[in-house]
This record gives structure tokens, C-alpha cells and sequence, in this order.
């Protein structure tokens, strides 16, 4: 079938983007979904941090690409051998193909399944294939997914079966952002009751931590950026404080707030620490993968991208940490998206 998708031709363009156009929007052809695949309409996609570092050279990836890995729709097609999803169910896509029978997957660790490494890697499908075509040639998938597009074919374990009634722009965050920031503030960090947590970055990631720890029931959620419209919304979704990383006191400003220091800090952005306060227990880290939801137009995605690159080179991490240690996001896995997705239907995300 012939479909349109954004394709990145080239890893660490010049910037500004909007000028260099490394993406560009065309008609590509795409294969029927093979055994053990699905073919999903997609119906909302967002701009992560992770197509940002193929774009900008920090991650290269096999070009041309179609980018995308966060993302939700609706299966329109399914290849042989899958028999426990259909045709109708709204899914939400899994950036960590699971094969559901190597070695880590078997002993309940998919978001690290094994044999996904090498085709990921090499743009393809757990399958080894390539399902895009262009004038004949293979175009390459970023992350098994490939959602900057009408239509991706992935793998069965790419996909994970949600509430229809959840509209497939939200459901899309529930792909990376959601999963990552909740599930490192609630599964990793572990954030105890009456806690306090400063949440730097408040981006797809940054919003869905503070959103965790208003999950975990912290008592003080400090949220801190550079911008007060997103100081605003931290507020809205349960944040006791905020902060303005401009402030030249914003340090002073965290410290007063939580008696020295915060219990757990959630970096939800991406340049290295300057420093931190070192005294008891840990500091905990999210990565940050900046969101939008721009539509398929060359200009507005190129834009869009600039955009999140500016916001992340002048974003900077300051002292507000009680420790020194640092972990990654939260785990990935069929079951936390489905758990977020149920947490988020009866309110309480």
C-alpha cells in the first residue's frame, strides 16, 4: 500500500532545522504485515527526545529512517499467527520489542529482550525484515516502530491493547513519556509516602514523574523549570511548589522549601549535572524526552524539533538533591502500560 510518512535522510544536520529540512514528509510503499505482525493506523505520534538524538547525530541510526516511536492507533490488518489481538483494538506502541521467549524475557525482563537488539540496531523488525520501501529500496524502522507515519506494520510485541474510549493523542504519550517518567518515580525510585521530590524538566517525561509522585503519595513535589506556563500546569497536576530555574536563588529556593533538600530529584532533562548536595540517600534521575505533537508537514516537524533542542541546550540541573547517586527510567514492559493506561481511566493519573 502507498502511504505517507516523515523520513529523516541524514543524522547531524546543520541547524537550525527548519533551514536544513532533514525530514522530509513523502510517499512510501508498505508491505503487508508478515507472520507474527500487525498493520496499525496511526492516530497520534509525539516528538521525543530519542528522535531528537538520531536527528541531531548523538544516536545515528541507519539512514533514511521513518521516525517515530511513541505513538498510538488502531489495527486495521493482522499477519498469520497472531491470534490475541484483532482487528478494531486501539493499541498503544512499545518502543522494546519483546520476544516473549529469550532468555530475559523469560525470566521477566522484556524491556531487555535479547534477540530485539541487533534488528532495532540495524532498522528493522524482530522479523529481520524492512516493511518500508522507497523507489524500491529499503527504508529503515527507528525502534520497531516507525509512527511518523499513516500506517506502520510492526511486530505483535510492539503493540499493546488499550481502552478504546482513551483518545489515541493521549494514549500516545503512554508509549514512552508516561512509562518512563511514572514508571521511574513509582517502579525505580520507589518514592515513599510523605517524601519530598523535585522534578527538574517538565516536559512529556518531567509531567508524567510529577504525576508519579502525586501517584506515591510524596508530600511535597517541588517542580522546577524555565518556563511559567509549564510551572502553571506543574500546579495543576498536584505539584506543592514550583521553581523558575532562572531565578538566581532557585538552589536556595528548593532547599528552604524542603529543609535542606529534597529526598528524590527526578532529572527530567538531558545535560550533566554541574553539582549536587551531597548528604544521604540518592538522587533520581528520568531522561528526558521532550514532547509535541506536531502534524506531518515538513516545516512544523523540522520547526518542532528546533524548538525541543533549544529547550533542552539552555535547561541546566542545580543543587537541590540531598545525594549524589543517579538511576535510569522506569522499566518498559506490556504490563506498566497497561497498568498506567488503568491508573490514568479511573483518575488517579
Amino acid at each position: 500500500m502507498k502511504m505517507k510518512a516523515g523520513v529523516l535522510t541524514v543524522c547531524g544536520a546543520k541547524r537550525p532545522f527548519a533551514e536544513s529540512k532533514p525530514i522530509h514528509v513523502v510517499e512510501l510503499d508498505l508491505d503487508p504485515p508478515g507472520e507474527g505482525e500487525v498493520l496499525v493506523k496511526v492516530g497520534g505520534g509525539g516528538l521525543c527526545h530519542s528522535d531528537l538524538s538520531l536527528i541531531n547525530g548523538d544516536r545515528p541510526r541507519p539512514v533514511p529512517i521513518v521516525l517515530g516511536h511513541e505513538g498510538a492507533g488502531e489495527i486495521v490488518e493482522v499477519g498469520a499467527g497472531v491470534h490475541d489481538v484483532k482487528v478494531g483494538d486501539h493499541v498503544c506502541f512499545t518502543f522494546n520489542v519483546s520476544c516473549g521467549r529469550c532468555r530475559r524475557c523469560l525470566e521477566g525482563r522484556p524491556y531487555i529482550c535479547e534477540r530485539s537488539v541487533t534488528p532495532r540496531a540495524a532498522g528493522q523488525l524482530l522479523s529481520g525484515n524492512h516493511r518500508l520501501h522507497m523507489d524500491g529500496k529499503p527504508v529503515n524502522h527507528q525502534s520497531g516502530v516507525s509512527c511518523f507515519a499513516e500506517y506502520a506494520v510492526v511486530d505483535r510485541g510492539s503493540v499493546v491493547v488499550i481502552d478504546p474510549t482513551l483518545p489515541l493523542d493521549v494514549a500516545a504519550l503512554f508509549g514512552c513519556a508516561v512509562v518512563t517518567g511514572v514508571g521511574a518515580v513509582v517502579n525505580t525510585a520507589q518514592v515513599r509516602p510523605g517524601s519530598s521530590v523535585a522534578v527538574v524538566g517538565l516536559g512529556g517525561v518531567g509531567l508524567s514523574g510529577l504525576l508519579g509522585a502525586v501517584l506515591s503519595g510524596a508530600g511535597r513535589i517541588v517542580a522546577i523549570d524555565l518556563a511559567d506556563d509549564k510551572l502553571g500546569l506543574a500546579r495543576q497536576l498536584g505539584a506543592t511548589d514550583t521553581v523558575n530555574a532562572r531565578d538566581a536563588d532557585h538552589v536556595k529556593q528548593v532547599r528552604d522549601l524542603t529543609d535542606g533538600g529534597v529526598d528524590y530529584a527526578a532529572r527530567a532533562e538531558v545535560l550533566n549535572p554541574s553539582s549536587a548536595a551531597h548528604t544521604e540517600g540518592h538522587t533520581y534521575r528520568v531522561i528526558e524526552l521532550v514532547g509535541t505533537s506536531e502534524k506531518s508537514i515538513e516545516e512544523a516537524i523540522n520547526s518542532a524539533i528546533d524548538r525541543a533542542h533549544q529547550t533542552i541546550r539552555h535547561l541546566r540541573w542545580f543543587e537541590v538533591a540531598r545525594t549524589s547517586g543517579h538511576i535510569d527510567d522506569g522499566k518498559v514492559s506490556h504490563f506498566q502500560v497497561t497498568l498506567k493506561v488503568g491508573f490514568t481511566m479511573e483518575g488517579a493519573l
